[in-house]
């Protein structure tokens, strides 16, 4: 009896010792996964200094109130400052539990706010980088932009390897540069995710087709960053984002979204904004109605509970 039960403990003990090391382990490579997180955050943040004053508030996102984010996918080059080809605002709704998606088309014809003159919406960040950028999407839909992200899409291909890749679903087959795409659900490494989310000249949707791209692609890096299997590279794709990704946000308030809206980021609703082509001293411009813009102006300031006079 005394033999056995000696043996019960010494299981007991090892037992006992395997459990300590495998949460002493756990707890070592969550601090590596939370310093990792923060060294990124550290070299991510640029802040908007002239825009301070709008940007929200870090109780704000404590007391759970909706914000909005421009995103800009920016190609760029040595010597060249760059045209924000990509231009995304998400409006986030923790009330309602959904996320407002608009993609504004490149060639957009608006007021660039601080040239003094109209021109395509993508021209702002060639013109005066983010803060213009901002100024000028503020102005057309006439709602404060809170924060942006601004990665750069050479970049990106580095976050979706980092991640394994990612699943799309295909609804045009195409091809760009050798680089086949099939109808039906692909899967997409780093470069052959950069190469769909550019072609737009054959897409029979033109430019409305490329948004649906931008979106599939967005919403599934988010996917495979957030899965549990793609924790193992947690710190790679940290710094792949570092390197990559500019913006405002500071850690605590990535933290407070992460903690308070989690929710609304699994309701995506994506919103198309309606112009017709015309050409101007024979360059291509979006032109949008007074009515529609006003139309898609009075959705997001539903979505993020302004009052549609303000």
């Amino acid at each position: 009896m005394k033999r056995k039960k000696r043996r019960r403990l010494k299981w007991r003990n090892i037992i006992g010792l395997l459990l300590f090391i495998i949460l002493i382990a756990g707890g070592l490579y969550g601090f590596t996964i939370y310093n990792s997180f923060n060294k990124a955050v550290a070299t991510m943040h640029e802040p908007l200094e002239d825009k301070q004053s709008k940007e929200k508030q870090p109780e704000a996102l404590k007391k759970k109130e909706p914000f909005s984010v421009l995103m800009l996918g920016v190609d760029e080059r040595e010597g060249d400052s760059g045209r924000s080809d990509t231009m995304i605002v998400l409006s986030v709704n923790p009330n309602n539990n959904s996320v407002k998606m608009l993609s504004i088309p490149r060639d957009t014809m608006t007021e660039i706010v601080g040239k003094g003159k109209e021109d395509k919406i993508n021209h702002a960040f060639a013109f005066g980088g983010v803060p213009m950028a901002v100024d000028t999407v503020e102005h057309f839909l006439d709602i404060p932009i809170d924060y942006y992200v601004k990665i750069n899409m050479e970049g990106f291909k580095d976050i979706v390897d980092t991640v394994g890749g990612i699943e799309v679903e295909n609804d045009l087959a195409f091809s760009v540069e050798k680089i086949n795409f099939p109808v039906g659900q692909i899967h997409l490494n780093g470069e052959e995710a950069l190469a769909f989310i550019r072609m737009r000249y054959d897409d029979p949707n033109g430019d409305f087709g490329r948004q649906e791209r931008q979106r599939q692609v967005i919403q599934a890096v988010i996917k495979e960053g957030a899965s549990i299997s793609s924790l193992s590279k947690a710190p790679d794709l940290f710094q792949a984002i570092g390197s990559n990704v500019k913006t405002n946000l500071t850690f605590k308030e990535m933290v407070n979204i992460q903690k308070n809206y989690k929710g609304a980021g699994k309701n995506i609703e994506q919103l198309t904004i309606q112009s017709d082509g015309k050409l101007i001293d024979n360059i291509y411009y979006g032109i949008v109605t007074i009515a529609e813009q006003r139309r898609i102006q009075d959705e997001l300031k539903a979505q993020l509970e302004m009052n549609s006079d303000s």
